[in-house]
Parts: C-alpha cells; sequence; structure tokens
C-alpha cells in the first residue's frame, strides 16, 4: 500500500487608544443596560451570520460587516483549528455568551495554522483561537508566509485561552521509549532512527514541545537526521497511520485517538514538560484592534464566561459532546472527554494516569487567561536555542504583541483579578530549569548538545 502523502501547513521551512479607563466605562455601560453601541465598523472579519456556527460566513475586506449601530448585534467571524482547546469559543458561541454580549459570531475551521495566520493577517478573521507564540513565529520570520506580507508585526495577543493538555505521540512500535522516561526514549529514537516527526507549525507551542523534548534527551534532529514536518492537526493521525511519520506533537484529541486506534501512545505530554504551560491564545490583528475595539471587548468578555464554565469539571461530558460535532472538532466523545477530565490512557501498555488539577485548564481563577510577557520571552529564548534565530531579538517584542491595557480593562470590567506574575520567573520541570525573564538571554546561548551526549 502506498503511503498517503503528508499533508503539511505550507508555512515555508521545517527547520530551525483608547485609555482603558474609558474602554472600562464603556464596558460597564452596556453591562448595567444591556444597550448595543455604533460601532465605527467592522474589519474585514466581520460576514453574514451562519447559525450553523460552520465555514462560509466570512466576506472579507471588500462586503465589510454589520456593526452593532441600530441595536442590532455585531457580526464577527472568529477562525479555529479543530482541537479540544479551541472549547472557548465553540462553548460562547453554543451556549449564548456571545449573543448575551451583543456578538453574532460565525466560527470558521482554519484547517490549518497557515491558514488562520493568514486569514488574521488579510482581515477574514476578526480574531482565532492560535497558538500563543504564532505572532512571535509571524513578527520574526520563523513562520515563512508565502509571497509577501507588508503586516509581519501585526498579530496581537488579546488574551490566553488555555493551559496544558498536549502531547507527543509515538508509533505503537516504538512503546519501548516509555512515558516520561528521557533516557528510554533517547534509546529507542537512536536505535530505530525515525525518519521524520511532525508538529504543527514552526515556532508554535507544539513545534516547541518537540523541540524541547529532543533537546533534553540530548537529540539535536538535524544531526540524528529526523525531519520535522508541518501537519494540520486534524491529519496526524492520519499521517502516523499511513507511516509518514513516526510520531507527532499535537494538541487533544488527536493523541488520544492513536491510542484509541491502537496504533500509538503517549511518550509525554505538555504539563509533564512545564506545569501549567501557556497554549492557546485569542489572536486579533492590530487593525481589528484599533478600529473596533468595542467589539473585541464584547468577544473578551464571552470568552470569560465560556472559560468559567468550562473549568468546571461536572461541564466536561457535555462539552465532549458540544465540541466533538462534526462542524468543530469531529471527534468522538470517546477521544475527547477522557483526556478533557484529566484522565489519561496513555496506550502502548504504560497504564493510565489521573492529571488532577494538571488537566486541561481554562480560566483557573483567572490565571489561565493572563497573557504574560514571560512566556513571549521564554519562547523567543528557544527560538535561539533551536536555531531558529542567530541572536535574541529586541525584548520589547514581547510587550508589543500583547494587548496588556486592553485585557487589564476587560478583565475589570469581568471581575477577573490580573495576576502581578507577568515578569515572574517560570519553572520548567522536564530539564528542572528556571527560566529568569528579566534576563532570557541567559536561556538562549545553552549549548546545543551532541547527538551522543549522555
Amino acid at each position: 500500500m502506498n503511503p498517503e502523502p503528508v499533508i503539511t501547513d505550507q508555512s515555508g521551512g521545517t527547520g530551525p487608544s483608547d485609555s482603558p479607563l474609558g474602554r472600562r466605562r464603556f464596558l460597564q455601560g452596556i453591562a448595567v443596560t444591556g444597550l448595543a453601541v455604533a460601532g465605527s465598523g467592522l474589519l474585514s472579519a466581520c460576514g453574514s451570520s451562519d447559525e450553523s456556527g460552520g465555514s462560509g460566513g466570512s466576506t472579507g475586506t471588500a462586503a465589510g460587516g454589520s456593526s452593532s449601530a441600530g441595536g442590532k448585534a455585531a457580526k464577527v467571524t472568529l477562525g479555529f483549528i479543530p482541537l479540544t482547546d479551541c472549547a472557548p469559543l465553540v462553548i460562547a458561541k453554543e451556549k449564548g455568551f456571545f449573543a448575551d454580549h451583543g456578538v453574532d459570531v460565525t466560527l470558521e475551521n482554519g484547517k490549518s495554522w497557515p491558514g488562520v495566520r493568514d486569514k488574521l493577517l488579510n482581515g477574514e478573521f476578526a480574531a482565532a483561537h492560535c497558538l500563543y507564540s504564532m505572532p512571535l513565529s509571524v513578527a520574526t520570520g520563523v513562520s515563512k508566509i508565502e509571497g509577501s506580507s507588508d503586516k509581519p508585526r501585526s498579530l496581537r495577543i488579546a488574551m490566553m485561552l488555555s493551559q496544558n493538555g498536549q502531547g507527543i505521540t509515538l508509533a505503537s512500535d516504538l512503546a519501548d521509549a516509555g512515558y516520561g522516561d528521557l533516557d528510554a526514549a533517547k534509546a529507542v529514537l537512536e536505535e530505530r532512527k525515525p525518519k521524520s516527526l511532525a508538529m504543527t507549525f514552526p515556532g508554535g507551542t507544539h513545534d516547541l514541545w518537540l523541540r524541547y523534548w529532543l533537546k533534553a534527551m540530548g537529540i539535536d534532529p538535524v544531526d540524528a537526521g529526523i525531519e520535522i514536518k508541518p501537519v494540520p492537526p486534524p491529519d496526524m493521525f492520519n499521517n502516523l497511520n499511513q507511516e509518514n511519520v513516526r510520531g507527532y506533537s499535537v494538541g487533544e484529541p488527536w493523541n488520544a485517538r492513536a491510542v484509541v486506534k491502537g496504533k500509538g501512545f503517549t511518550a509525554i505530554t505538555s504539563q509533564d514538560i512545564w506545569a501549567n504551560h501557556p497554549e492557546k491564545a485569542l489572536v486579533t490583528s492590530t487593525g481589528f484592534a484599533d478600529e473596533d475595539p468595542e467589539t473585541l471587548e464584547k468577544v473578551m468578555l464571552a470568552i470569560f464566561e465560556a472559560q468559567q464554565w468550562l473549568d468546571d469539571p461536572a461541564n466536561v461530558p457535555e462539552t465532549a459532546k458540544i465540541i466533538g460535532v462534526p462542524k468543530y472538532v469531529n471527534a468522538t466523545p470517546e477521544e475527547i472527554e477522557s483526556r478533557l477530565a484529566g484522565a489519561y490512557d496513555l496506550g502502548g501498555g504504560h497504564g493510565e494516569k489521573d492529571f488532577g488539577d494538571l488537566r486541561m485548564r481554562f480560566f483557573r481563577d483567572g490565571e489561565v487567561c493572563f497573557p504574560a510577557p514571560s512566556y513571549l520571552l521564554w519562547a523567543m529564548a528557544q527560538y535561539v536555542r533551536f536555531g531558529y534565530l542567530t541572536e535574541l531579538p529586541d525584548t520589547a517584542l514581547a510587550d508589543e504583541l500583547i494587548l496588556s491595557d486592553l485585557y487589564a480593562s476587560v478583565a475589570a470590567t469581568a471581575g477577573v483579578t490580573v495576576p502581578d506574575t507577568g515578569m515572574a520567573p517560570l519553572e520548567i520541570a522536564l530539564d528542572d530549569t528556571t527560566f529568569d525573564p528579566t534576563d532570557p538571554q541567559q536561556e538562549a546561548p545553552r549549548p546545543r548538545p551532541s547527538p551522543n551526549q549522555p
């Protein structure tokens, strides 16, 4: 049987305002009165309503969109990728939180992370469920944009959506690599010499978890002859099943699917690498944030509500049913529910593990939602460690890429505490490292290991 071609993300390359007080008063006003406010005209991300929640609602810049003038709900198209952690957007739509805040949202499947990136840049999406490091990857050129773009630094993080819940899956015949065992994994990878592993987007979180894991065991993918391929999340399992790749780093439920189908096992989870790590964010463009901040704020308020609803363990079964339908994640409750609840069948004969509070989280008393600059500084340092960049960019870029004032304003309206941990040290469990965001250069030049390093 001829293997199915690897479906790549075509991202290019596979190796290394208004014052916050003013906005707050505005939002407090709509919270009390329920009045719709005339926006300054939605950008290209606004389109016709799609009651199915599926694709086809985006109309682009030429068509424009309807604001909330005259009491009508603002129409907005938001992007997502079929992953369990798109749940904040889906739940905000399906449970009516967006509607409650006067926003008529169409959710559109971006198909791949480069697809989401491009639709954010060209205005087809007002905002999207997104890898938190995508704005950094695009701004630094780690993510190569086909053709040319005059907006490489226009993506912004409005808020964080989730923590934890990603993983690295290996093919079943590599099960001797064990679970969470760096020595065993190194021995198996060096002996079996897999030619290719997959991640979802250069410089994205799944790419970082995979490369960090390999480096922690002393394996450099270039020296070891391992090609790291970009593959869209929903296509991961098919590529593993057809032996186009021998493993992959991705979010749920695509790690669970490999276990359920008996084709792979979980070698390590992302929360094993870094407990309560940042994962997905609500990413928008400077255009939308500047021209229609009121609508963006309403979207964020609705997502805050959805995140709190999602963090209640009692809502896990309902969440799995809502997000698992074909127009969203397109996976069975069996593939979604257990891992969303924190109960993992690891596969490969490695038993089960209950992650408890280290399961995928969406709120955690507001800790999840906060877009800390330290997160981007950590990713920036890894870009240098992994050879994507030759030197550390100006650290001011981290502040530039986060809409901190907007977040603080909307959080205050929602009654969500803004932590004072934006530049606190980060504890990375896998290699027992403390990252100091005030001195990221200390992390960036950590030595490139030899493939034979013990």
